[in-house]
């Protein structure tokens, strides 16, 4: 979605929007220090699955009097942190800040249990990459700070790739190449790519999967744009060079044996391949992502969250300068580095010398070079909508059905699919779609 477009139509005036405050999500005590000079300390509440937030919650209250973090980790948001996070805000004990995926704050925007920090945050808006600020903007308004980002890059076997005389592909037709001259060798190109992990390559191709159209929204996922990236896919899967499915046992043995020989996926798929396939240390190494049509410099995006300030907080100011630090400040952000393996939205983070050094399982590589060279390539045209949980389960369904060809089932038949659940969904939540 052109990002002027979203800017022009602001989606409170779209959607429904829930009416009304419930009880304040942050307290004053008086123990220590001072907000205001009255003598109080402001409590923020903070909720995040990622890991490190809890060093990170220590070194803010070691260095500040007049707020305090109270820190709590919930399981991640599609496994029962968002069901505990909307649960929370309609019993009226919600913290200030939630961890919310870019993905799914315009569903939070559009349930109104999230808080616009405009006010707070646009002076700050310089301090984090635009890949990062643009996920945090819904309709023209801020709802948190980025935390973290995931831009597409390519990693492959570079040794496979040696050993069959394959040179790393710079655009999609030079990536199917690689796949039939890995074939040849009893070798997959790559695994499968269902719901989110697949949402990338239409991102980068500037094939967006919902837009605002006449006050309502459109769900797009099988646009002729769309097709186009689908038609591309279902190439690979005719040709017989996609392997095991993504996150499957087989999967990751196949990365660790050298029979799967690329994830295409966001940088913080550099944990994930040293955690499934450490035996493989060495062998592996990190470019840019091929291009849909040589000499662009584009990506796409996959994952990333913020730290969004929900209803019910009774200071937004003061959760903005929290949730700010947590992603801005050095040391904190360190720690989520070192915790959690996020790849940082702010320029600071992304400054980290923790990002600098040679990474040895990549063969001694500085793999973040990419990774900061594909945040700066991140396709502006994209914006996730609502109902996006629906759309992307009915999606991975279908892809599925698609990899393992029952029934007729295609790369296209499962984003019509996505689409259709999806404005099925909208409608009966009374939100305007257009046909």
């Amino acid at each position: 979605m052109k990002s002027s477009i979203v800017k022009a139509v602001g989606v409170a005036s779209i959607l429904t929007l829930a009416a009304g405050g419930l009880t304040a999500c942050s307290s004053d005590t008086t123990s220590g220090g001072s907000a205001g000079g009255d003598g109080k300390v402001k409590e923020i509440e903070v909720w995040t699955w990622a890991a490190g937030y809890d060093e990170s919650a220590k070194i803010f209250n070691d260095t500040h009097d007049d707020i305090k973090i109270k820190y709590t980790q919930i399981e991640p948001g599609n496994k029962g942190g968002y069901d505990k996070i909307r649960n929370s805000i309609t019993a009226g004990n919600a913290p200030c800040i939630a961890q919310v995926g870019f993905e799914t704050l315009p569903s939070f925007v559009a349930e109104g249990n999230v808080v616009d920090v405009t006010e707070f945050a646009g002076k700050d808006k310089d301090l984090y990459a635009p890949a990062g600020w643009a996920g945090v903007n819904v309709g023209g308004k801020t709802y948190g700070a980025p935390q973290d980002q995931g831009p597409m890059v390519l990693f492959y076997n570079k040794t496979v790739f040696e050993a069959n005389g394959v040179a790393v592909p710079t655009t999609w037709a030079e990536y199917q190449a690689a796949g039939e001259k890995l074939k040849a060798a009893g070798i997959k190109l790559t695994g499968t790519y269902e719901d989110y992990d697949y949402s990338g390559f239409a991102w980068q191709a500037g094939a967006p999967w919902y837009e605002i159209k006449d006050g309502a929204w459109s769900i797009t996922p099988d646009s002729p744009a769309n097709l186009e990236v689908a038609d591309y896919w279902q190439g690979l899967i005719d040709a017989d060079v996609i392997g095991a499915g993504i996150w499957s046992d087989d999967w990751a043995a196949g990365l660790g044996d050298g029979s799967i020989a690329t994830i295409v996926g966001a940088a913080w798929f550099a944990g994930i391949l040293k955690d499934s396939a450490a035996a493989s240390s060495g062998d592996w190494a990190v470019a840019e992502l091929p291009q849909w049509k040589a000499g662009d410099a584009r990506t796409g995006n996959v994952g990333g969250s913020l730290s969004a300030v929900l209803k019910g907080c009774d200071d937004p100011e003061a959760a903005w300068t929290v949730a700010n630090w947590i992603s801005t400040d050095p040391a904190s952000v360190d720690e989520l580095v070192k915790g959690g393996g996020v790849y940082p939205a702010s320029v600071a983070g992304l400054e980290s010398e923790l990002l600098a050094t040679g990474d040895d399982y990549f063969g001694g590589q500085v793999i973040s070079d990419v990774f900061k060279t594909a945040s700066g390539q991140v396709n502006e045209d994209w914006a996730w909508g609502p109902g996006v949980s629906t759309l992307v389960g009915t999606l991975g369904t279908g892809m599925k059905q698609a990899y393992a060809k029952e029934g007729g089932a295609t790369v296209a038949t499962a984003l019509t699919g996505a689409r259709e659940a999806t404005v099925s969904e909208l409608k009966q939540q009374g939100i305007a779609v257009n046909e």
